[in-house]
């Protein structure tokens, strides 16, 4: 344990004189260089932030949204609305969503929805579903909705980052 102290130490240390932006991407070059390959999809329980391939591939790590949606390489409405849904809940860690908290990033990414209650809808339609509400707060119509990504529709996220991926230098 006293060498793994010594080791946030000297990290701590090495990054205290760079600035934000540094500290970013000397994190996500660690990330990456150190992390263990992994042969699953799944991502890691401990951080969500670490995407595993398919493949035999480097984790790869998304450090903000913008990020993650080039990654993705989205070019349908839905698929959208399901990458920004992904970072909310599987990057973030958010146990649920809203629409309007989805719709306002995709409107950052400059990909507004028309109506973002319409594509959550057709996600939900889909088979197997991608997206289900698991409780609305309020009573009347205009009542905020959360939503989830089944576990579909995490998959469908996770392979759109698995076609665009880089193969692992070996």
């Amino acid at each position: 344990m006293d060498q793994e102290i010594e080791a946030m130490g000297q990290i701590a240390n090495a990054l205290a004189p760079l600035d934000q932006d540094a500290i970013r991407r000397v994190l996500k070059w660690a990330i990456e260089r150190y992390q263990p390959r992994q042969a699953s999809s799944s991502s890691s329980i401990d951080n969500p932030g670490i995407i595993g391939e398919r493949t035999q591939t480097l984790p790869r790590t998304f450090l903000s949204l913008s990020e993650l949606f080039d990654a993705a390489g989205t070019e349908m409405g839905l698929e959208k609305v399901l990458v920004v849904a992904y970072w909310f809940q599987v990057v973030q860690g958010q146990e649920d969503w809203d629409s309007q908290s989805v719709n306002t990033e995709l409107k950052h990414l400059g990909h507004p929805s028309s109506n973002i209650t319409r594509d959550l809808d057709a996600l939900m339609l889909r088979v197997p579903k991608n997206v289900m509400q698991v409780r609305k707060q309020g009573t009347s119509k205009q009542a905020r909705k959360r939503y989830k990504l089944t576990r579909e529709g995490i998959r469908s996220v996770e392979e759109m980052l698995a076609k665009t991926a880089p193969f692992a230098k070996g």
